[in-house]
């Protein structure tokens, strides 16, 4: 497993430390392995740091909707990455969920039914809105693409008013919110101990190659760190 630091002692590259709870609320309340459920803020935030993906559930037309797409968390509030041409733009002040997932462990049993896998997910249920401050859509999509790569805004150029008309980012606050976790412990039915199979846990963990720089590249451009050597911020990781 990940071992993670403590977020009050680092400082979180999109915004101050977290400290406190989030709210239970009967919605982010788990009907399933009440356990493994936290509401802790600086465990919360660890998860929606490093996840590279969130998934933005939505109903259309009386069906429900889910989108990949990626996000990035400035402080209580979380924004999200779509297309004015979409279904983005329509979702202002409607009930949305969010939720994002890492793979810790495969979990392998002794039995089938016993093999599991080691996460750490964060749920988050809310109203959305549609960013329209120029201030704070600047703001956002500049937190969205260091969440992907920290400092690659100091070393691209901003978006022209016609990208910037063709981006809907929309801003959901992190009120009713939960985290799910799940270790990389074994549990076997006792009768199963003996049984010959080989039980335990396989760590994942995101690697990255090195950089591959695009053909039409100009001569003389290095590649940055973060392009050499990849790997994803955990300033904002959590004992949990």
């Amino acid at each position: 497993m990940t071992q993670l630091r403590d977020a009050e002692t680092e400082a979180c590259p999109h915004g101050p430390g977290a400290q406190g709870a989030y709210e239970q609320t009967p919605r982010t309340t788990a009907t399933r392995y009440q356990s493994r459920v936290d509401y802790d803020r600086a465990a919360v935030h660890a998860v929606l740091d490093e996840a590279l993906v969130c998934h933005l559930a939505f109903v259309v037309d009386g069906g429900p909707v889910v989108l990949p797409t990626v996000h990035a968390r400035i402080g209580d509030r979380l924004y999200v990455h779509g297309s004015s041409g979409g279904r983005f733009s329509s979702l202002d002040g409607r009930p949305v969920g969010v939720t994002v997932t890492l793979h810790d462990a495969l979990v392998l049993a002794r039995s089938w039914f016993h093999h599991s896998v080691a996460f750490r997910s964060v749920v988050v249920h809310g109203t959305a809105r549609v960013v329209a401050d120029p201030a704070e859509r600047l703001d956002a999509m500049r937190a969205l693409i260091d969440h992907i790569a920290p400092g690659r805004t100091a070393e691209s150029r901003e978006p022209t008013r016609k990208e910037l008309a063709s981006t809907a980012i929309l801003a959901v606050d992190l009120e009713q919110v939960s985290l799910k976790s799940r270790g990389d412990n074994v549990v076997d039915d006792e009768e199963d101990l003996a049984l010959p199979y080989w039980a335990g846990s396989i760590p994942l963990a995101v690697t990255a190659g090195v950089g591959k720089p695009s053909p039409d590249l100009r001569d003389g451009i290095d590649a940055p760190g973060y392009a050499r050597h990849y790997v994803r911020p955990r300033a904002c990781d959590h004992e949990h």
